[in-house]
């Protein structure tokens, strides 16, 4: 018990009050469909013949620069 009307000086204070009951975890395991793995298998697929292709672009374009370079052409 608090006494605030003694004249002594009280320091703040926060007081939690926990209410402890019994939790229930349900766990239900859910497959995914086939389709979204053919899904994920395609959207891999695609990324990598994308970058390859970016990479190729890359290659060619350099490759194609450095003969000019070597020819004089390069302005």
């Amino acid at each position: 018990e608090i006494n605030f009307l003694q004249g002594s000086v009280t320091l703040p204070a926060i007081w939690f009050r926990y209410d402890l009951s019994p939790i229930t975890v349900r766990y239900h395991e859910k497959r995914k469909p086939f389709y979204t793995f053919l899904t994920t298998v395609c959207a891999i697929v695609g990324g990598t013949f994308t970058v390859a292709g970016l990479f190729d672009s890359f290659i060619f374009t350099a490759s194609e620069i450095l003969k000019k370079f070597e020819l004089g052409k390069l302005t």
